[in-house]
């Protein structure tokens, strides 16, 4: 049976985006996927209790490989080779969201984007630019889209809804970055044609499908014991994740059954349903403290 799949998303502003823009970039790899699921819509601020699941990106690609039918975000590259998971991942992450996407935010809420967000932008899109004036089709020289692609492009489409950033879109000054801007969207939009409306669910209706579903055996991302003796955590721990960006007011406690490199999975009881929920937690950008020393 493959797993349920609910895409969590803010609820929309009085404006006509979606208050999280990260909404977008998820949308887009369920589209690159082509993977059915349903929506849960949740407060635009934190606690979001509604939210299980924030590895995201990797844990769709685990769970809905290409080997099923399912699109995939780490496409083939076009001179051979296996694709490039770990460049892709940490390109994402380290640049897309970090030094593209995060600075911007704390600037919220804007109704202009200030000019030296813009000038920043500007340097990245020459970096864009240069990068596709070989020719490739793809940021990273793929068959396809790709994670980055992705990570990449919702950015400058968000940004492209705000008053001001005409500038930032100059065709002379960067012209292959814009052309692949145009690629991503018919691309997109191409893929949206055959792509099933999502359903709407309540955050109640969500629980009970997920508490209803197959879980992943734990052994899939397994325990790695040196990590987590460098940690200072044991399996079967009750621990803390807590988050870099918003800290302990934000941080979730469970049993720690699941921890390797990339990800900490934790069980956490819901006793109105009396179900078990396992929730993934990406490593980058989270820290595990023991449950007792975090309320300390």
């Amino acid at each position: 049976m493959s797993p349920c799949l609910l895409c969590v998303r803010a609820k929309r502003s009085p404006h006509s985006y979606d208050s999280s823009p990260f909404s977008i970039k998820i949308d887009n790899i369920l589209l690159l996927k082509n993977i059915p699921h349903s929506t849960v819509q949740v407060s635009p601020v934190l606690p979001r209790p509604e939210i299980t699941v924030l590895l995201i990106a990797s844990a769709l690609e685990r769970r809905f490989p290409a080997a099923q039918g399912f699109g995939t975000i780490f496409p083939a590259k076009n001179h051979g080779g296996s694709p490039d998971t770990g460049l892709l991942k940490a390109f994402t992450k380290y640049y897309a969201d970090t030094v593209l996407f995060a600075p911007g935010v704390g600037l919220l809420p804007w109704d202009r984007i200030p000019e030296s967000f813009l000038n920043d932008r500007r340097i990245a899109m020459a970096l864009i630019d240069e990068q596709l004036q070989d020719g490739r089709e793809w940021l990273f020289d793929t068959k396809l889209p790709s994670l980055v692609d992705i990570g990449v492009e919702f950015i400058y489409s968000w940004v492209r809804g705000f008053q001001n950033t005409a500038s930032l879109f100059d065709s002379s000054k960067s012209p292959y970055a814009l052309k692949w801007l145009e690629r991503m969207d018919k691309f997109l939009k191409a893929a949206q044609k055959n792509f099933s409306s999502p359903k709407a669910l309540s955050g109640a209706d969500a629980a009970r499908l997920i508490a209803n579903s197959p879980h992943e055996p734990y052994d899939v991302v397994g325990f790695n014991a040196d990590e987590a003796k460098r940690l200072k955590v044991v399996q079967g721990q009750m621990v803390t994740i807590i988050p870099d960006d918003t800290g302990p007011n934000f941080a979730t406690t469970g049993k720690l059954v699941a921890l390797n490199h990339e990800e900490f999975v934790i069980e956490t009881k819901a006793t109105e349903l009396n179900a078990i929920f396992r929730i993934h937690f990406p490593r980058l950008g989270f820290t595990p403290k023991a449950a007792a020393e975090h309320k300390l």
